[in-house]
Formats: C-alpha cells, sequence, structure tokens
C-alpha cells in the first residue's frame, strides 16, 4: 500500500497532453508557427554556456528591461515560469481555506484546477451566446468569500475578448478587496481597438493585476517565461510564494532578447491576424459557426459534433484542440498548414 494522497484530489481532472502523430500537422496548443528570432536563439547559447551557475531569483535584470519598455517602476513586474504558474502563485498568495476564485467557462481549463489543488473553490460562470464573458453575471456570481476573479481577454478556447466599456463597469461593481487578474496572454495579437490594453487598467485599478507571456506572440512556449504587472503589494506577494529559480538562465536571457525585437515580433502578430481572418473567411463560407477570434486561434462550437469534426480533421492529417462537447479550437498556423486544415473542415462541411 502505497502512501494516500489528499483524497480531494481524486476529484481534480488530468490535464490533457494531446498527441502528436508522426507527420501530423499541428493545430492544437496555441504555439507560433515561426521559431524565435535569431537573436534570441542567439542569447539562448550564450546564457547555456553559464548552466552551470543558479540564474537570477528574480529576474532582476529581465525585470528591469521589461519596466523600462512598459513604462512602470520595476516594483511593478515580477516575473514567473509562463502565465500559467504565475496564476496558480496568485491563487495561493490571496486565497485560504473557505475563499473562492471566479471565472468564465469556458475559459483557461487551469483555473479551476489551480482553485482546487489549493484546496479553494471554483465558481464558474457560463459564457453569454456569443462565447464571450458575461461580465454582469461574473458580477453577479461574486460572494463575500470571493477573492480572485480571472478575466481571460482573449478568451481561451473562444478567441473572444470584451471591450473598454464593459469591463470598467464591471471593475467598478468589484470590491476593491477583491483582485481580479486580466490573464492577456493573447494580447498581441489583438487588432480590435476596442479591447482594453490591461496595462492602462492596472494603473487606474489597485486591485487589478495583469498577467502576459513571452510563450505566444514571441515564440517562446518551450523556453517558458511570462510575467505579471500589478501594484507593488501583489508582485511582493506573488514573489514570495514562487518557485526557487524557476525562471532559467536562458528564459531570462530569451525574453530580454525578444525585448530588443519587438517591432519584428508585432508585424509576425499582424501577419498571424491577417491568417487568421482568411481562415475564418474560408471557414464561414463554408457553413460553420466561428466567433471573431482576437488569438492566434479560431473556435468552431460544434457541440456534439466535436468529436467527430476532431476525429475527421486527424484522418486528414491535422491535429486540432477538442474541449469535451463543446467545440473545437484550432490554431492558426503556418500559411500552407491552415489550408490543409481549412480543405479538410470544407469536406466535413460539405459532408453534412
Amino acid at each position: 500500500m502505497g502512501v494516500p494522497t489528499r483524497a480531494d484530489l481524486a476529484g481534480i481532472p488530468d490535464y490533457i497532453i494531446p498527441g502528436r502523430p508522426p507527420g501530423a500537422i499541428l493545430l492544437n496548443s496555441n504555439e507560433n508557427a515561426l521559431p524565435p528570432l535569431p537573436a534570441v536563439v542567439e542569447a539562448v547559447a550564450v546564457a547555456a554556456a553559464g548552466g552551470n551557475r543558479y540564474p537570477q531569483w528574480f529576474s532582476e535584470d529581465l525585470v528591469a528591461r521589461l519596466a523600462a519598455e512598459l513604462g512602470f517602476p520595476e516594483s511593478w513586474v515580477g516575473i514567473g515560469c509562463g502565465s500559467v504558474s504565475l496564476c496558480q502563485q496568485l491563487i495561493q498568495t490571496y486565497c485560504g481555506a473557505g475563499d473562492e476564485v471566479v471565472c468564465a467557462w469556458r475559459s483557461f481549463e487551469a483555473y479551476p484546477v489551480f482553485a482546487r489543488v489549493a484546496g479553494v473553490r471554483a465558481r464558474t460562470v457560463p459564457l453569454d451566446s456569443g462565447h464571450r464573458h458575461d461580465l454582469a453575471a461574473m458580477a453577479d456570481a461574486l460572494s463575500p468569500a470571493t477573492r480572485v476573479v480571472f478575466v481571460c481577454n482573449p478568451n481561451n478556447p473562444t478567441g473572444t475578448a470584451v471591450g473598454d466599456r464593459e469591463l470598467r463597469a464591471f471593475l467598478e461593481r468589484v470590491p476593491s478587496d477583491v483582485l481580479v487578474v486580466l490573464d492577456e496572454a493573447y494580447r498581441e495579437f489583438v487588432m480590435d481597438p476596442d479591447v482594453p490594453d490591461g496595462l492602462l487598467l492596472a494603473r487606474e485599478y489597485e486591485n487589478v493585476a495583469v498577467l502576459r507571456t513571452f510563450s505566444k506572440a514571441y515564440g517562446l512556449a518551450g523556453i517558458r517565461v511570462g510575467y505579471c504587472v500589478g501594484s507593488p503589494d501583489v508582485v511582493s506577494a506573488v514573489n514570495k510564494v514562487a518557485v526557487p529559480f524557476a525562471v532559467s538562465a536562458l528564459a531570462q536571457a530569451a525574453a530580454t532578447a525578444a525585448l530588443s525585437h519587438t517591432a519584428e515580433v508585432a508585424e509576425r502578430c499582424r501577419a498571424v491576424a491577417a491568417e487568421r481572418e482568411r481562415v475564418r473567411d474560408r471557414l464561414t463560407a463554408a457553413g460553420l459557426s466561428v466567433p471573431a477570434s482576437q488569438a492566434n486561434f479560431l473556435w468552431l462550437p460544434l457541440a456534439g459534433r466535436s468529436a467527430d469534426f476532431a476525429g475527421f480533421c486527424e484522418e486528414h492529417g491535422v491535429v486540432v484542440r477538442r474541449f469535451g462537447d463543446e467545440g473545437v479550437r484550432v490554431t492558426v498556423g503556418a500559411r500552407e498548414d491552415n489550408d490543409v486544415f481549412v480543405r479538410a473542415a470544407e469536406a466535413y462541411a460539405a459532408a453534412g
């Protein structure tokens, strides 16, 4: 008989790692189709030569470079092993026994998992009919036990985004002792000017923290570095629960180098956004429902047909991400890969 685990862990769903069939086109993980910029690869190689030494504990050099880039004091910036680890750190920081986390559903699947791992309740609020955050309903769902609220904007996996006016109206309804986490992992792909920049809101509201990552737009998904922007009290508290040396020297070097090439990154993001619209136009022309996206992926709310569609795509050499019987998310990849997917989707739609 082995050592027993916590009994409540049995009810926590496993994070499903999608398969990677040999030779398949992978449009299931929201990865950037392009590799890191050459200067970033070079910086990683240089950092690797010092791999026998520990990295900076709090990524001080990267914090300084990022703070200068964003126009914030260094005390407002914290670094983590991807923005996902910062989600967990924020819950650990602000939630205790009897507390709860509020988030939309479906949204990033790690939010309720991290809440339950921390031993707190996750209260989920359904998306509205347009597959967007129902912020009015989320505000109604707040209770005296609520300590953290996650707003994923653009939302993963639907790609939908909420506008400035509705987000500000929501923030006005949130008590000042509840932390609102604006998860902006896909912010760089936003082309709609009505979608607010969370960093501006973090300056205005002391209870707002913004999460961003280098994984998506910067093409560093395999190197793991993200950041949190919030008041010094938030950043200091997040750092207290960080795993020591979690952000490697290679990750710190890669992110620092990437910040010297933001113009090239922005150009790549515009190209992804243009390709996103091209693919969506083809899908909707085929009769498929696809809500407008501001991320580097598209959502097909196929409900009970989700498994069939995902299987059909895989038979045609494309792996997409299925979310139960709710829908399928497909990453915007390289144009030639997207064309293979579109042809499969068109064939599926034509077959009825």
